[in-house]
């Protein structure tokens, strides 16, 4: 490998000037710094909402259950009183975190007051104490409900009189994802079930409700065992997982109808036929605003009913995965019996601190050619935003902007089939990205990856100051042979195309030194490749990946992800010259990153120092992204990472000196 390395970022070895920010030693959420600005209200990943009037000043607030990491907790967002003009909704002011969470967070309303449950437990004194001082409830717990050795992933406890006795009974929604053991199962099970068509194997996602009937008083509860709910077809209440049933007068026939969510992003309404008394369920049907299903941005929603409006009709106040809430109002309509809701609506609270979705997978760099370092930023949705550098001291940043190729909105989702985890996942996105000027014509393109593992470039066909980005395009290899591609993958690449696996970081350097963008990333199966760059008369070409990388004291070469299918890339990676030594290092996702120092070649193998996480403080969940990023404007790179919650975490960069 050449000593004359050129980097796409490179570290300035000087002190901090006069006048400049002061650089945390520790891991913290980056700031908005940005008074006045308004985003999207939101906490980490996975939202549960619990909307109330917290502090009884007569406005609802918004209280919200999260339970990532490491974001995890129960947060407080006041209502401000004030009106956004944008969504015509109310103002919500930064949160405030009031304890731990607990899974499975629900709220029911009764006698007009919030009532906060999860499975087996209810919160009596929830507003002063958070989970802090639980009630046993006297139910079997949610595996009884559904006997086997099941996978149970949702599991919603509500008190509701079910039955117009003015007695509170509980209703539970189970999202089941299939028995452990089972043969042949009929429910969705986990990964890797496509045949060679792309059809999915096994069955789908389950969400049943269940009636445990209050034979007691609301005081003092005596439960009957458990029965499910069946339509007037005889068939089970069913939506496709993670139901959170909802009870209420949704039609304003003075019967009491049901509306589920589900593990994906729509909504079902179940009529209720019967009596007030007698509750009997229609087949469910989606609620849809003219011809058009109604459907949330993202996935895992949690929808609660709960009239925001105060027009006497019950909305839906809704999380979505990414930690945000939306208002999905009822008009007060009726129409062929259904009602009529409008399409969701974002609550958004005065910014605090930087978020972009949840697995946020941020890369600093200057993107509008104002010479101050911006941030480009995928997520699980598939987007992938430009949060502008406003410039300042500390750092002003503008609200996340998503990008358009091609003229439209870039979002990359799995769709039915390309998630290799099953179809559950059809929303999903996973954008992992490099900011680099792909075809050296001296302005900075994006290389993107995702969830399906196709390895593509967004030209930048605008000018250094005003980006403009045409249409994705695959990246190509001059393979030799059969074009390779991840063994569990049940599509082929299309000609050339460079296919790895999912969810991993194509990073875009010049690793060589030979003034071409090169490849460092995970070849298809797993290992750190180097697919280097070279001219070939008038034209550029990307060679097949080398397994030149190794870790020390190791014999083969480096393997960042052994595992198949679902288990296999998730990879994120960054390269820079970190210690200032003149040699290109790694930083790994880990419980925030890993520093692989570069400490030379050994018989044609770089040679890796794996030094540990960069920081005490665990930020991972599901997988952390790591870069860098001149916050000061003085030549000196920073440490920037993204986590699971979608927050930004920055600290200084430890390893300026290399190791003697």
């Amino acid at each position: 490998m050449k000593k004359n390395i050129i980097f796409l970022f490179t570290f300035c070895i000087c002190m901090t000037g006069p006048g400049s920010i002061s650089i945390g030693q520790q891991l913290e959420r980056l700031s908005y710094n940005n008074p006045g600005l308004l985003v999207d209200l939101g906490v980490g990943l996975w939202a549960w909402p619990l909307p109330m009037d917290y502090n009884d000043n007569g406005l609802t607030d918004m209280v919200v259950v999260c339970t990532d990491k490491p974001y995890n907790g129960v947060y407080f967002f006041e209502n401000s009183g004030d009106m956004d003009p944008e969504t015509d909704l109310p103002v919500f002011l930064p949160s405030i975190r009031l304890g731990d969470a607990v899974n499975n967070a629900s709220i029911s309303y009764v006698n007009g007051e919030p009532v906060v449950t999860t499975p087996g437990r209810v919160y009596p004194d929830f507003k002063k104490t958070a989970f802090d001082n639980p009630v046993s409830l006297p139910a079997p717990e949610g595996r009884d409900l559904y006997p086997g050795d099941s996978r149970i992933r949702a599991n919603q406890w509500k008190l509701f009189d079910y039955n117009g006795n003015n007695v509170q009974d509980l209703m539970v929604g189970i999202g089941l994802w299939g028995e452990r053991n089972a043969k042949n199962s009929k429910y969705y099970g986990w990964d890797d079930a496509y045949n060679e068509n792309g059809q999915w194997t096994n069955g789908p996602l389950r969400g049943y409700i269940y009636l445990l009937e209050n034979t007691g008083s609301t005081d003092n509860p005596v439960y009957d065992d458990p029965r499910q709910l069946v339509n007037t077809d005889g068939a089970p209440v069913e939506v496709y997982g993670r139901p959170s049933p909802n009870f209420a007068d949704f039609t304003g026939d003075g019967k009491i109808d049901l509306i589920c969510g589900e593990f994906r992003d729509g909504f079902t309404f179940f009529k209720n036929v019967g009596t007030s008394s007698n509750p009997l369920y229609a087949p469910g049907r989606p609620l849809t605003y003219g011809d058009t299903e109604i459907r949330m941005d993202l996935c895992m929603i949690t929808p609660v009913a709960y009239d925001f409006t105060g027009n006497g009709w019950p909305d839906l106040v809704v999380g979505d995965e990414d930690g945000r809430v939306a208002l999905v109002e009822h008009t007060g309509e009726v129409t062929d019996g259904m009602p009529v809701f409008l399409p969701p609506r974002y609550f958004r609270q005065q910014a605090d601190d930087v978020k972009f979705g949840a697995l946020a997978t941020p890369v600093g760099a200057d993107w509008n050619g104002n010479g101050l370092d911006d941030i480009m930023v995928g997520n699980t949705a598939g987007h992938i935003a430009f949060i502008e550098n406003l410039g300042g001291n500390p750092v002003k940043w503008a609200a996340p902007k998503l990008l358009e190729a091609g003229g439209e909105v870039i979002r990359i989702m799995a769709g039915p089939n390309g998630s290799i985890q099953g179809p559950a996942e059809a929303k999903w996105g996973y954008t992992t990205l490099t900011v680099a000027d792909w075809n050296h014509n001296g302005l900075p393109d994006l290389i993107v990856n995702s969830i399906w593992g196709k390895v593509i470039w967004y030209e930048n066909t605008g000018t250094l100051t005003s980006p403009q980005l045409a249409a994705a395009q695959a990246i190509e290899v001059e393979w030799e042979g059969e074009v390779p591609k991840p063994a569990w993958n049940w599509w082929n690449p299309k000609g050339n195309a460079l296919v790895t696996q999912w969810r991993t970081t194509p990073v875009a350097v010049d690793w060589t030194g030979n003034g071409l963008t090169d490849l460092v990333m995970l070849d298809h199966e797993g290992y750190l490749a180097l697919f280097r760059r070279e001219k070939r008369g008038d034209e550029t070409v990307l060679l097949p990946g080398e397994r030149i990388f190794r870790l020390e004291g190791e014999d083969g070469p480096l393997r960042l992800n052994d595992r198949r299918a679902g288990g296999s890339g998730r990879r994120k990676i960054y390269v820079a010259d970190l210690d200032g030594d003149g040699r290109p290092d790694l930083l790994l996702n880990s419980e925030n990153a890993n520093f692989l120092r570069n400490i030379g070649e050994e018989e044609g193998f770089v040679i890796f120092r794996d030094k540990g996480p960069v920081d005490e403080r665990s930020i991972s969940g599901h997988s952390s992204s790591p870069s860098t990023i001149d916050l000061e404007g003085d030549g000196i790179r920073e440490l920037l990472i993204g986590a699971e919650d979608g927050f930004l975490y920055y600290r200084d960069n430890p390893y300026l000196k290399p190791d003697e």
